[in-house]
């Protein structure tokens, strides 16, 4: 499954007046998985950039002076983003940037199906408490002391942690082929390969457990899926 994480700085907070995208960044996971792959450009807005953005991102217009355009990059843009879902924190904000981008561009908009808000997420796991990406790596337990300020490609990386820890909080299969592929133990600082010892009950141990069963009063274990077919051992 391959999605990517994005994330957009702006001049300004509205693409209705004006404002413009001035970086993007995103990084592409596999079955939740950074591959390493990842896009990232700073653009030239073609306006100003106000002094209340640059506190936020720490871009000026002279930063910004002799990067592409938007409509320079947008083919490598799209080609690196694919079919595949886009997920971003408040992406709202980050499609409707990036969809005035595309107009501007003569190009169609982001398909606002494949938009997976991971604010919208961690609202559902968090009701009612604080959710913006800072608090969500505190909470979390992702490490941001290098976020001094709104950095897209770093940002892009602290949110793919997030969104892993928000989705589960290990790569699916991840520990469980580690362990099948490397089945060691470790005992007084020796480390020893490890045999399995699957314990199975005989004739005996099975006929008292039956016993047991029948004195209890509807036992869960005789009730489906935990009951045998018919034809199946117990």
């Amino acid at each position: 499954m391959r999605q990517l994480v994005l994330d957009t700085e702006t001049t300004g907070l509205d693409p209705a007046t004006g404002d413009r995208v001035i970086e993007i960044a995103a990084i592409e996971i596999v079955n939740l998985i950074p591959t390493g792959e990842h896009y990232h450009v700073l653009l030239d807005p073609e306006r100003d950039v106000p002094e209340e953005s640059t506190r936020i991102h720490g871009f000026t217009a002279e930063h910004l002076r002799g990067k592409p355009k938007f409509a320079e990059v947008a083919a490598d843009f799209l080609g690196f983003l694919g079919d595949a879902p886009v997920i971003a924190h408040n992406a709202p904000f980050d499609f409707g940037f990036l969809d005035a981008e595309l107009v501007r561009a003569g190009l169609p908009k982001l398909d606002r199906a494949r938009m997976i808000d991971s604010l919208a997420v961690a609202k559902k796991r968090f009701p009612g408490m604080p959710n913006s990406l800072d608090a969500l790596c505190r909470r979390l337990g992702v490490d941001n002391s290098m976020r001094t300020s709104h950095n897209a490609l770093l940002d892009v990386k602290l949110l793919a942690q997030v969104y892993l820890e928000l989705m589960g909080g290990k790569q699916p299969g991840f520990t469980l082929a580690q362990q099948v592929s490397a089945p060691v133990a470790t005992l007084d600082g020796l480390t020893r390969a490890r045999t399995p010892r699957p314990i199975l009950p005989d004739a005996a141990a099975l006929a008292a457990h039956a016993a047991f069963l029948k004195k209890l009063k509807d036992p869960l274990w005789l009730q489906p899926p935990f009951a045998a077919a018919p034809g199946e051992g117990g």
